[in-house]
């Protein structure tokens, strides 16, 4: 049980960033923020010595350095200075970065696809913080650890309770994309004294790109050979399993808003690589090659979904935002023009199950599930961890 002293610290430190908008160190913490590093010295970085190989992943590098810390890079352009717990941060290196220490301690996960990652390396220990209830997880040993309050369910990532977060020392927040919709939550956990690191893992077009991300939590929980380990093995059934001969089949993977329109992955995601490698051919391999958005999905007009997919030999619902559909009746009360499709007439329709984007180290059981649907092995159905049939 936390101290009294202590939780009437948290919040009056709290209180007082509220106000003042400045920062303020959280109880065992330095004053200064490991997020808002000055840039007082004009002194030459160092050489790196080494870093992280990666063969999939393109949304982030890490460069080792002579005085054990790595300076990863999202996206081209967020820095991240990891720093051995308890060392100082090169000044030069850690000029317009946000440092920090590792192995990382009281992490507050706000993306809850990097848990399945946390998982793998036997690092749940590290997460003592979620943004996602319970009743949201897929992850069994995940959902048990909410519900025993060994994770904490601290409030949605866009409105969490800062003096629940701060009480919890946390060492590190981790984010989506989805904070940029937010931005003041971001601003007010680094002026708590709380480093922030927004992961892309789902702008990956390959997709042992996406699980490649289990190497940056390695660096982060200090286990950076057992990542390598880990995705050395996954890599290695993942190749096996993609020598796939095509099917034939022509596949089309959607869900339906509530507004009317279609939402389809372009050709460059990673459900559309891992269909291509399953045997399949998807529908819009062409969508979206032109464009330079990182975004991974586009909107279309149920026309221009019906010309392009009416004759699909498979279609397969994206569940993980709308909870999916149950029965084909379900699917056409979204739209009775479906109801004109091949694969509707057919009854090869399809529906991912709710764990698809929550474990990204199923990677390789997915690929088995699209080839066991695409080349209609008898009894796939039983055996399928991704996918079910919609009668």
């Amino acid at each position: 049980m936390r101290g009294k002293n202590r939780t009437i610290w948290a919040a009056l430190c709290l209180t007082l960033c509220l106000l003042t908008g400045c920062a303020a160190a959280a109880p065992g913490r330095e004053s200064a923020s490991p997020g808002a590093v000055s840039a007082q010295t004009e002194e030459r970085a160092p050489e790196p010595v080494g870093g992280l190989t990666l063969d999939y992943a393109t949304q982030f590098t890490a460069e080792d350095y002579p005085d054990g810390s790595t300076l990863v890079t999202i996206a081209g352009q967020e820095r991240y200075l990891l720093v051995p717990r308890g060392a100082e941060p090169d000044p030069a290196l850690s000029r317009d970065a946000t440092v920090i220490p590792t192995p990382v301690e009281n992490v507050y996960l706000a993306a809850s696809a990097a848990m399945d990652l946390f998982r793998a390396l036997d690092a749940l220990d590290r997460v003592t913080m979620t943004s996602t209830t319970p009743e949201n997880w897929s992850i069994p040993e995940v959902r048990a650890a909410v519900e025993r309050d060994d994770i904490l369910y601290v409030g949605k990532y866009s409105a969490p309770d800062y003096e629940v977060v701060l009480d919890g020392s946390c060492g590190l927040c981790v984010e989506s994309t989805m904070i940029f919709h937010t931005p003041e939550v971001k601003e007010q956990l680094e002026r708590l004294g709380i480093p922030v690191l927004v992961e892309r893992s789902s702008y990956e077009g390959h997709p042992l790109g996406r699980l490649e991300w289990v190497k940056l939590y390695g660096l982060l929980c200090g286990r950076r050979q057992e990542a390598e380990d880990y995705f050395r093995a996954q890599t290695e059934q993942f190749e096996a399993l993609s020598q796939s001969a095509p099917t034939g089949q022509r596949v089309a993977f959607f869900y339906l808003s509530p507004n009317g329109a279609v939402n389809v992955r372009k050709g460059s995601d990673y459900i559309a690589r891992l269909i291509e490698l399953a045997g399949g051919s998807y529908v819009f391999a062409d969508l979206g090659a032109e464009e330079e958005s990182a975004q991974s999905t586009v909107n279309l007009q149920m026309e221009a979904f019906y010309a392009a997919a009416r004759d699909a030999d498979v279609l397969i619902y994206n569940a993980t935002v709308d909870g999916g559909v149950r029965s084909l009746d379900e699917l056409l009360g979204k739209s009775e023009l479906l109801s004109q499709f091949r694969a509707v007439k057919q009854g090869n329709v399809w529906c991912t199950e709710q764990n698809l984007f929550q474990q990204p180290t199923g990677v390789c059981a997915l690929l088995e599930d699209l080839r066991a649907v695409l080349s209609g092995e008898a009894g796939a159905e039983e055996s399928l961890r991704f996918l079910r049939r919609v009668t």
